[in-house]
Order: structure tokens, then sequence, then C-alpha cells
């Protein structure tokens, strides 16, 4: 688990991407991690996929739909 310090460092960055909606898993996935080099992006198909339900502050789900585009807002969690 990441310190409350380094986690306050990586809430500081960009937490969510709303715009990233509709786009190709990686195309997302390697924005997020460019736009916070401190998180780890991470794909994951919806109703295929389960995940833990812990709170990282240095992971984002991306959560894809069978076409392999962005089903929700990525966020920080």
């Amino acid at each position: 688990m990441a310190s409350d310090e380094y986690c306050q460092e990586i809430l500081a960055g960009k937490s969510s991407w709303p715009e990233l909606v509709g786009v190709k898993g990686e195309i997302a996935e390697a924005t997020i991690e460019k736009e916070n080099p401190l998180v780890d992006a991470r794909i994951v198909v919806v109703g295929r996929a389960v995940v833990t339900a812990e709170f990282r502050c240095d992971r984002v789900w991306v959560w894809v739909d069978d076409n392999g585009n962005v089903a929700r807002t990525p966020i920080i969690g």
C-alpha cells in the first residue's frame, strides 16, 4: 500500500479522465499513464473481469466494452 505522502503527490495530478470514454482502451491506458506517470492504468472488460475493491491511489481501472472501447470514466482508485 502506498504511503499517505505518496498518495497526496499522486492525487495532486490528474485523477479522472471523462474525455476518454469511447476511446480504444490501449490509447486510454497510454494517455492516463502519460498525463499522470505515477499511476498504473489497467484495462479490464466490463462483465468479464473481477477486480479488487481495495482503493489504491496509484491504480486506474480502464473499463472497456466488448469492442475494446472505454465504457466508464477512468478514475484513480
